[in-house]
C-alpha cells in the first residue's frame, strides 16, 4: 500500500495536478490538507473519474482536510474529541471548531489527516491555540493507542513545526519565529513520548517539504521540513520505503508544499482497484 500526505493549498486550484500525480505515483491513499473549500465546492468528479473515493471536511475558504483513496475507507471521523476551537465565541461562549483533522481506517490501518494551526507569531492568540491544539491531540492519541494497542496508526500532515535546526534554511531566525520555538518543538516531541516516531526521516534524512512562494525560495532551496508522518510501532514495522517528492514543487501552479510518501507492506487486491489511464 502506498500512502501519502500533501498540503495541496487549495484543491480547486490544483485538482488537475493532484489527480495527475495520484495516478503517476500509484498512490492508494492520500491525506490532504488546506483544501480551502466547503463540501459542495469540492471537485469530487475529477477524483472519481480517476478511481478515487473522497472523504473531506471543509467549512469555508480556509483550512480543510480530507482523504482520497482507491481502497475502501471505514470509521470516518471528523475532528478529535477534545479539539479546541478558535475565533469569535458563540452566544454560549463556545469557540468555533476549525476543519483541521479527519481520520479514516483503510485495510486495518488508522490514518489521520492533520493541518496543525500555524501560530502566526510568538505571543499571538493563534500561537497559544496551536500549543493547546497539539496538547489535546497528543492526549487523545494516547487514549486511542491505549484502547487499540495493536492497530497501526499514523498522524499525517502539515505540522507547521520544524523540529531540527537543519529543517530550515540556514538564515532562519530561530529565536524570533514560530515553527522553531522551544514550546512548539516540545509539543511535537510529546508525540514521541506517547509512542510515535517519524517514519520518513530514517529513510530520507535530508530535504524540505515546503518553500514559500516569495523571494525565489524554491530555486534557492530556502525551505522548511514541516510535513511529517508520525506513526505507531505497528505502523512503522510495515514501512518499506519513503519519499519526499520535491519535483512536485516545480512547474505551473504548484502548491507550496510537496507530497510525502510511505510504502507499506500491506497486501492489497489489485483486481479490486479501478484502472487509471
Amino acid at each position: 500500500m502506498r500512502v501519502a500526505t500533501w498540503n495541496v493549498n487549495s484543491i480547486r486550484t490544483r485538482v488537475g495536478r493532484v489527480v495527475d500525480w495520484l495516478g503517476r505515483a500509484d498512490i492508494d491513499v492520500l491525506a490532504m490538507q488546506e483544501l480551502k473549500c466547503k463540501e459542495n465546492q469540492f471537485p469530487f468528479d475529477a477524483f472519481e473519474a480517476a478511481g478515487y473515493e473522497v472523504q473531506m471536511h471543509g467549512l469555508n475558504q480556509w483550512n480543510g482536510v480530507g482523504f482520497a483513496s482507491r481502497l475502501p475507507m471505514e470509521e470516518v471521523t471528523v475532528g478529535f474529541p477534545s479539539a479546541p476551537g478558535f475565533g469569535k465565541p458563540s452566544e454560549d461562549g463556545a469557540l468555533p471548531l476549525e476543519a483541521r483533522s479527519m481520520g479514516v481506517t483503510v485495510d486495518g490501518v488508522r490514518l489521520w489527516s492533520l493541518y496543525v494551526p500555524n501560530g502566526r507569531a510568538l505571543g499571538d492568540p493563534h500561537y497559544a491555540y496551536k500549543l493547546d491544539w497539539l496538547a489535546k491531540l497528543a492526549s487523545d492519541t494516547k487514549t486511542w493507542m491505549t484502547q487499540h494497542p495493536s492497530t497501526p496508526l499514523a498522524l499525517m500532515g502539515d505540522w507547521n513545526i520544524a523540529p531540527l535546526d537543519t529543517d530550515v534554511w540556514p538564515t532562519w531566525d530561530f529565536a524570533n519565529n514560530t515553527h522553531t520555538s522551544a514550546p512548539e518543538r516540545a509539543a511535537l516531541a510529546e508525540f514521541t513520548t506517547i509512542g510515535l516516531t517519524d517514519v520518513v526521516r530514517p529513510l530520507v534524512p535530508e530535504g524540505y517539504t515546503f518553500w514559500d512562494y516569495q523571494q525565489l525560495r524554491f530555486p534557492r532551496n530556502e525551505g522548511m521540513r514541516i510535513d511529517f508522518i508520525l506513526a505507531s510501532t505497528h505502523f512503522a514495522d510495515l514501512v518499506t520505503g519513503a519519499e519526499i517528492v520535491r519535483e512536485e514543487r516545480k512547474g505551473d501552479g504548484p502548491s507550496d508544499h510537496v507530497p510525502v510518501v510511505v510504502d507499506l507492506d500491506v497486501a492489497v487486491d489489485d483486481d479490486d482497484r479501478p484502472m487509471i489511464f
